[in-house]
């Protein structure tokens, strides 16, 4: 807000270009996934100062009452461009662009990281989750861990973009249409005199939809002969075991699972569901995978929610380019003693190449707006960081696909968001587009971002001129 009323003291009413990007892919991990743009739309759609918002600000005795009065009539008037939620993306490469008088763009730099980095953090958490658990159905249930209600609540969007086929966030299922799951606690159990009519009396209230927690006393001694008596006197009634099946939440998952596996299927319970919670993520799935459980759904909580082992996306929102008087973008450019945080200069989008004959992606391509490709023709591609390092991608080998797509014009938003389930089909699909091995969570596979020739140059010879960091 400060900046902002520099700028209108200053009378600077520049037309910039920002770039919202991040510089490493989350959990050391071979990509992101890029989730948040409907919150983030709907924030820009709705952004105002009412009276109140002005009376406090008034108060703050810092801002001057022209600005003020400028505030009152705020509205967002620029344009922004963004990758489509459920792509996979990758290091360096614009989110989100936004092109706006300088005022606005900046005012914006807050809402647009805190929804995308939390968003985008989650739903790459959770698709690496679902990839550990080899299509076996992923529960998002941490919202008693979530770190506050928002946070719960839009991370469990994420979770379903990213791939969970749903939550335990009733409010996020309604707000959102996505499917809602759960089972029971073990205080359920322990609030009846015994295990056994804990569990027949919740077979009784929800038979379509009978998973039953086994460890509140004995998995194997007491838990599962129970459950499986449970079961046996739905079938002798008649009642069709739809879905059903058992829970634990303690133990050694890899071994219980097993011997569970053993007794349901001598009882003749093939198809009987086994479930397991108990702080899980995806190194944990993927060992308990490699010793043989027989777990066959994941209810994942804390550790996704939070992504415990990475809390923070890490996206940064900078000044790429100001429009002078003549219309053109001049270059702007952030430097660095830390090669990673020189930011990439210019009015840019984005281009993904793909491998013609297998569909994967083979490289992402930064140029400036104006650039036109021919996929008729080859496209060279070089490490922008170790230029020596080259490659060719002949012609009629590969196709283009454009990333950022138009969101608002003119303030106006032009731009309608899929539904969240539609999101994770795209997603899913997404997912298709790269190999396992930049899928593998020790030293993947990178996928290179490359720069063209042009914003190379440009953004050397920016680098070989005399400046100061901006």
């Amino acid at each position: 807000m400060t900046m902002m009323q520099g700028y209108f003291k200053s009378e600077k009413k520049d037309i910039a270009v920002f770039d919202a990007f991040y510089r490493s892919n989350p959990c050391d991990g071979g990509y992101a996934i890029c989730a948040g743009l409907e919150q983030m739309i709907d924030y820009i759609k709705k952004l105002h100062f009412d009276e109140d918002d002005i009376s406090y600000l008034r108060g703050l005795k810092i801002f001057d009452e022209d600005f003020l009065d400028y505030l009152r009539n705020f509205h967002f008037s620029g344009d922004i461009y963004a990758i489509p939620e459920g792509t996979l993306v990758f290091p360096r490469e614009p989110l989100v662009k936004v092109i706006a008088p300088i005022m606005e763009a900046q005012l914006i730099e807050t809402a647009v990281l805190n929804i995308i980095n939390h968003q985008s953090l989650i739903a790459t958490k959770a698709a690496r989750v679902c990839y550990a658990a080899k299509g076996d159905g992923v529960m998002e249930f941490g919202l008693r861990r979530a770190q506050g209600p928002d946070s719960g609540t839009y991370g469990a969007r994420a979770a379903v973009i990213g791939g969970c086929k749903g939550t335990s966030n009733v409010l996020a299922g309604q707000m959102f249409d996505v499917p809602v799951l759960g089972t029971h606690a073990h205080s359920w159990i322990m609030s009846f005199a015994d295990e056994y009519t804990a569990f027949s009396t919740y077979a009784r209230l929800y038979p379509s939809a009978c998973i039953l927690l086994v460890d509140t006393y004995d998995t194997l001694k007491s838990g599962v002969p129970n459950a499986i008596r449970v079961f046996q006197e739905m079938r002798q009634a008649g009642i069709p075991l739809t879905y059903y099946g058992i829970r634990m939440d303690s133990g050694d998952l890899a071994y219980l699972s097993k011997e569970v596996r053993k007794m349901l299927d001598a009882a003749g319970f093939t198809d009987a569901v086994i479930s397991a919670s108990n702080d899980l993520d995806e190194y944990l799935i993927e060992t308990l995978k490699i010793q043989g459980a027989t777990i066959t759904s994941w209810g994942v909580g804390t550790n996704l929610i939070t992504s415990k082992d990475n809390p923070a996306f890490g996206g940064v929102y900078k000044l790429a380019a100001i429009k002078n008087e003549n219309g053109e973008f001049i270059p702007k450019i952030k430097v660095s003693e830390n090669i990673e945080k020189v930011t990439n200069p210019g009015n840019k989008t984005i281009f993904r190449i793909y491998d013609k004959k297998t569909g994967k992606i083979r490289a992402d391509l930064i140029s400036l707006a104006d650039e036109t490709f021919d996929e008729s023709k080859d496209i060279k591609l070089f490490d922008s960081n170790a230029p020596w390092k080259k490659t060719t991608v002949k012609a009629g080998s590969y196709t283009l696909r454009e990333l950022l797509v138009p969101i608002f014009k003119n303030g106006s938003c032009v731009y309608e968001s899929p539904s969240v389930m539609e999101i994770q089909a795209i997603c899913n699909k997404e997912k298709n587009t790269i190999w396992d091995e930049t899928k593998r969570f020790v030293n993947p596979a990178e996928i290179y971002v490359d720069l063209s020739d042009k914003l190379y140059r440009m953004k050397t010879d920016l680098l070989n001129k005399d400046h100061e960091e901006t």
